[in-house]
């Protein structure tokens, strides 16, 4: 027997001390069994108020007597543990007994598990078999069905009229040959129903047929079965088409709603809605077009009147409304399943489409702008006159989305007609504006206009928005044509003025008529400007937003500050113009100031009195001013508040020269005056003579500013005279402050 797990010696402390288990009120072990315990956070807890080393011997205490607990509890029951093995009696026989029951019951286990994976796959087989058998009779139950439907087509075919005469020999033949072989034909004309609708609705009986036919052969592909019934199928199709071609036709030709209704049924059944379509264009659609656009083999118009095609679509509605509506109402009536056809889009439209590209290919052609608007115009019309025979939105769409409609949408090169009316708009502005000088628009324009420059522009600005001109799918480049021509007469102002400042054109050609105007000639300029800038910004502004009204708020404020824009960029030109009319009289007026260098000559060594009259100059200073206001073409197309900008401004420019040359000519008086103050001194000094006696005579200098002050009020006078208050001029100021009389 083995020995016990020797027990650890315990202590004098162990056993005359205090139980192991009192700990202090702060150690609590249960805690060390919580499923939550965490050892970091119990620790950093206990050592804000539990020293260190008083935890760790506490814990130390706790696992000894821990260790102490678990070698009791197995030398508790050591004894019966081992004494285990010796009580065991006989175990091997026992096994021994009840091995063989439980051989015997894995036997017949084993059987029965055999019994039944036999019966498993006998009826996984059963079933298969059963799968089999009922997906046999599946395609068996289709081909007979399929072979019944063939059947009863074929029976049915019978019955229809076997060739195209048949149709053409009246209800009488038929009446008979189908109350033969149909009694159900000879009831319904008894019943008052035409032979016609009779045909028509066994049409739509084999078209039901044919339908399912359809079904059952898409269910069993490449059988051979069927593919040994695709020559009767065939035939079957083609009969069918062909005899429903014929009633449809005969239906259209009489008009016979009830025909028509059903052969449409008919077509909708075997999904052949373009053969319906295609009869119609080329039944009744074709003939009228033809009429009304007549055109041969080669693709030559006989007789027609141009490439216009304004007329030809009045017509082509006439003949919609009179011989094509009754089926467009078929078609279109509600919850009838005939909305798959589209007779519009697809017979109508086409039709009228190809007759166009064979008989009038130039309509589309933008090479003559003014047709090609009016066609594009009126084709946009008859669309929409198209669109208004369909019962919803949902349907106009589908019509949009029609490839014969993005074909005749496609046919129209909207960006080479923009090109030729560019071309056309901005090249008779451009010639106007290349001529080498200013041409008088004289009486022949109604405008207020002065020069065929400016009137030029304005055509050509409005010809932008004429109703035989502007695109509404384009007003978004005609806006842009607008605002360069604005642009570009803008240009052409300021470049022309910058060229008359400085003499020349330089390498630039256009603008010699800058070079060689005359002062009059920018009077025109000054008018036009303050026309243009009116017109644009009102009546031409209003205009505009009026034809782009179905536009938003948001776009009609950017095109209103764009023409805007444009407007204030010609009034901006205004003083421009006027500081260059002001330099040229400034220049011819400043001619005359060269005579105030002849005072210092007048006066200078001479004995003349002190002067009481102004120099005959001053009078001639303005002479060349005046002449300009009182001029024919100053008095007619000057306003006065442009007029006063005008003086005030050559005013203030001639005073400044003025005050310049004055102020000169005073300057080299007085250092004269000086210099020769000291040789007369020093010429006394020699001659012993007193230095002291001073002359009390008037200098020729004051004589000379007296002059030129005399001169200066004659010329305050003259200003005021045009208007012109001197206190707002301040070279006026400075200029009589020249005329000091204190000697230096």
């Amino acid at each position: 027997m083995a020995d016990p797990i020797p027990a650890h010696p315990r202590s004098t402390a162990d056993l005359f001390a205090d139980p192991l288990d009192g700990h202090p009120l702060w150690f609590k072990p249960d805690l060390f069994l919580s499923p939550n315990f965490d050892s970091e956070s119990y620790i950093s807890e206990l050592r804000t108020f539990v020293p260190f080393d008083t935890l760790r011997s506490e814990l130390q205490s706790h696992l000894s007597s821990l260790n102490h607990e678990l070698i009791d509890l197995i030398n508790r029951d050591y004894a019966d543990f081992v004494n285990l093995s010796t009580k065991l009696v006989d175990v091997d026989a026992a096994v021994v007994r009840m091995r063989a029951p439980l051989v015997e019951l894995r036997e017949k286990i084993e059987q029965f598990r055999g019994s039944v994976d036999g019966a498993l796959v006998s009826l996984k087989n059963g079933l298969k078999q059963r799968s089999e058998a009922a997906s046999a009779r599946e395609v068996l139950e289709l081909l007979l069905d399929t072979f019944h439907v063939v059947s009863k087509v074929e029976k049915l075919i019978k019955e229809l009229p076997s060739v195209s005469a048949d149709w053409a020999n009246g209800d009488a033949n038929l009446t008979e040959k189908n109350s033969i072989s149909n009694g159900i034909s000879l009831q319904h004309v008894e019943n008052g129903t035409s032979l016609r609708e009779t045909q028509s609705m066994l049409l739509e009986r084999i078209a039901s047929e044919m339908n399912r036919l359809k079904f059952y052969i898409a269910h069993a592909q490449n059988l051979p079965f069927i593919e040994n019934m695709e020559k009767r199928i065939q035939s079957a199709s083609l009969l069918l088409d062909a005899s429903l071609g014929h009633c449809f036709v005969d239906g259209l030709e009489h008009q016979d709603a009830n025909a028509i209704y059903n052969c449409l049924r008919a077509y909708a059944a075997i999904d052949n809605t373009r053969s319906a379509e295609e009869i119609f264009r080329t039944t009744i659609v074709a003939p009228l077009i033809q009429k009304i656009i007549p055109h041969g083999p080669s693709g030559v118009v006989a007789g027609s009147s141009g490439d216009v095609l304004e007329n030809d679509y009045q017509q082509i509605k006439q003949c919609i409304d009179k011989d094509c509506k009754f089926l467009l109402e078929i078609s279109f009536e509600e919850n009838s399943g005939l909305h798959v056809f589209d007779f519009l889009a697809n017979s109508i439209l086409k039709e009228v489409l190809s007759a166009i590209q064979r008989g009038k290919p130039g309509a589309f052609s933008p090479g003559r702008p003014t047709e090609f608007l009016k066609n594009y115009k009126s084709s946009l019309e008859f669309l929409a006159h198209l669109e208004g025979y369909y019962p919803s939105r949902s349907a106009v769409a589908k019509f949009r989305s029609e490839a014969v409609y993005n074909e005749l949408m496609k046919q129209w090169n909207i960006g080479v007609y923009f090109s030729l009316r560019f071309q056309e708009i901005a090249g008779a502005l451009e010639s106007a504006l290349t001529s080498s000088n200013i041409s008088h628009a004289g009486e022949q324009s109604s405008r207020d206009l002065t020069l065929k420059q400016s009137v030029a522009l304005l055509d050509c600005l409005e010809s932008c928005w004429r109703e035989d001109v502007l695109l509404l799918s384009s007003a978004d480049k005609f806006l842009r044509l607008s605002l360069q021509l604005l642009s570009r007469y803008s240009n052409w102002l300021s470049s022309g003025l910058a060229a008359h400042k400085t003499g020349n054109t330089g390498s630039k050609t256009g603008f010699e008529w800058a070079v060689n105007a005359v002062p009059e000639d920018f009077i025109y300029i000054i008018h036009d400007i303050s026309c243009l800038s009116k017109e644009i910004c009102g009546d031409y502004l209003q205009h505009v937003l009026q034809l782009l009204s179905s536009c938003s708020a948001e776009v009609l404020d950017l095109v209103k500050q764009s023409i805007l824009q444009g407007g204030k960029s010609l009034t901006d030109l205004e003083p421009l113009v006027i500081n260059t009319i002001v330099g040229t009289i400034v220049e011819k007026c400043v001619e005359d100031l060269r005579q105030l260098k002849g005072i210092t000559a007048t006066f200078r060594m001479t004995n003349k009195p002190l002067p009481v009259r102004h120099s005959p100059y001053v009078s001639g200073i303005l002479r060349p001013l005046k002449a300009f206001l009182n001029g024919e073409r100053a008095t007619a197309y000057l306003t006065k508040e442009t007029k006063d900008k005008l003086v005030l401004g050559a005013a203030t420019e001639i005073t400044s020269r003025y005050y310049d040359l004055a102020a000169d000519l005073v300057s080299v008086a007085r250092k004269t005056e000086s210099s020769l103050q000291r040789i007369r001194q020093g010429a006394q000094r020699r001659a012993g003579a007193s230095s002291d006696i001073s002359d009390h005579n008037v200098s020729d200098t004051d004589k000379i500013c007296r002059q030129l002050f005399l001169d200066f009020q004659e010329y305050g006078s003259e200003l005021a005279l045009l208007g012109v208050n001197t206190e707002d001029i301040a070279a006026y100021k400075d200029l009589l402050g020249v005329c000091s009389t204190q000697t230096k």
